[in-house]
């Protein structure tokens, strides 16, 4: 059911919010907008303080009062595969990342037929830029941003980096346009350096589309010194020093909203928030009463914080619980500019558009969490079904390296056994009552749609690290 809430007060961002003006009627026709797209990395569904978290997150929270929460957004188990959603409008079963990360020595990436999100917009006429962190392939030139629709690079290529060595695994990850880059630093506030400078000497003749995939709070957990401090109120050693790195990231985010105020773009441009999976509850993070968390399919998994603002056509204070998935942002923000939406690709994402602004309803009849060989899980209305929910399958940077698969798009029991739940979300919003065996028929519709996508993946990709791998100097540079 969607609920739209609407405040007449707007909150602001520091000075640059005070007296904005909306020069366009909501809902209205919009022109062609920058985008601002902001990735989290293992933020919980509770480390906003919009949702009640402990951790101050002001900026987050001004900009997100100005546009629309979207209190069921859904994204991939892990991080890898929703940046492939993100970028190619397309499940990641159909891109065989559907069960982990690309570990560092893979020797594989985002399929080179997909058509980016970059690529479709670069085509569009917009200058397009990613700030941060990448972890969609970098084992050949290939695959890296600036040869998948990124005029700019700035950030890393591989996740659960150092952030004050820009190290992973003794091999130095630290790049500008595919070039090694030596700027040293704190990498959440190099990103924010980078996405403002960018903004300061852009030309806005043109269109800007800024990708900002910071890598906090994600593992290692490193956090600034004068980050700390604001938090050495808290007792456990791990969810301090998790704090004080979303912390920063709340700071860069204003800096970079900030940035678009003073270029005096704001009014046309278009802020989107996202975390790439739900808190990993082991690493400091929360993720409130939602069931579980990051590498599982049950809600503290895969819905996460997120909202939507633009001034003028967005609703301020909008409150949108349709569900949506992140594979909704490629069709939708293709068609905002005018791009070629269609690709030789059948896309998964639905245009979203008239949900943010018009309070249409969800367009998808159902919404793929995952399928792979061992589990999976589906949302259809008010109800979802999860099979073998309680083995996670996905595999984060910290889990165990995955096995190469033996199966590839049937439907498997692990153990010899199948666990099969139900529930009505409407009714059980955190996943506490398996309602399987009241409603035989609709675990059957559910099953029945969930297999018809099983059928359809291709299967997944696995890197176990070789016997005899041995970091390189530098990842991802090519002669």
């Amino acid at each position: 059911m969607l609920r739209l809430a609407f405040r007449s007060a707007v909150l602001c961002l520091g000075v640059a919010f005070v007296g904005l003006l909306f020069p366009f009627p909501v809902g209205a026709a919009a022109p062609r907008p920058n985008m601002v797209l902001l990735l989290a990395d293992d933020l919980g569904w509770s480390d906003v303080s919009y949702h009640g978290g402990e951790i101050k997150t002001p900026y987050l929270d001004q900009l997100a009062a100005r546009g629309a929460k979207l209190e069921q957004f859904y994204v991939q188990p892990v991080c890898s595969p929703t940046r492939a959603a993100l970028l190619t409008g397309r499940y990641p079963m159909r891109h065989g990342l559907q069960v982990g990360v690309v570990r560092p020595w893979a020797q594989y990436g985002l399929p080179l037929e997909e058509q980016t999100l970059a690529q479709g917009l670069q085509q569009a006429g917009y200058f397009t830029a990613i700030c941060g962190k990448w972890h969609l392939g970098h084992f050949q030139k290939s695959y890296l941003p600036t040869e998948r629709g990124f005029d700019h690079q700035y950030g890393h290529y591989n996740g659960a980096l150092d952030y004050f060595t820009h190290e992973r695994d003794g091999g130095f990850d630290w790049h500008r346009n595919g070039e090694v880059c030596r700027d040293e630093g704190y990498t959440t506030e190099l990103i924010g350096n980078e996405a403002v400078r960018l903004i300061e000497n852009h030309d806005f003749k043109r269109p800007l589309f800024l990708y900002v995939p910071f890598n906090a709070p994600h593992t290692p957990l490193q956090a600034r010194p004068e980050d700390l401090e604001l938090y050495k109120h808290i007792p456990n050693r791990n969810r301090r020093a998790y704090a004080a790195m979303v912390h920063c990231e709340d700071l860069q985010v204003g800096r970079i909203v900030n940035a678009i105020e003073k270029r005096g773009v704001t009014p046309n441009t278009l802020f989107i928030f996202s975390s790439d999976n739900g808190g990993p509850l082991g690493s400091g993070a929360t993720n409130g009463r939602l069931r579980a968390g990051k590498g599982t399919l049950y809600e503290g998994g895969v819905r996460v914080a997120a909202f939507a603002t633009w001034p003028g056509h967005i609703p301020a204070g909008a409150v949108i619980q349709e569900p949506l998935h992140m594979v909704d942002w490629y069709p939708t923000l293709l068609e905002l500019a005018g791009a070629i939406v269609k690709q030789k690709m059948p896309l998964d994402g639905r245009n979203i558009w008239p949900v943010l602004t018009q309070g249409a309803r969800t367009p998808h009849a159902d919404i793929l969490l995952n399928t792979t060989p061992g589990q999976g899980a589906i949302r259809s209305g008010d109800w979802k079904l999860v099979l073998n929910g309680g083995r996670p399958e996905a595999a984060g940077e910290t889990s165990p390296e995955p096995a190469a698969p033996k199966r590839k798009a049937k439907r498997a029991n692990v153990g010899g056994s199948e666990t099969v739940e139900l529930f009505n979300l409407a009714e059980d919003p955190f996943e506490q009552r398996n309602l399987a065996a009241q409603h035989p028929g609709k675990v059957s519709d559910l099953r029945a749609r969930l297999d018809a996508y099983a059928r359809q993946a291709v299967p997944p990709k696995a890197a176990p690290r070789p016997a005899d791998f041995v970091s390189p100097k530098v990842w991802g540079e090519f002669k």
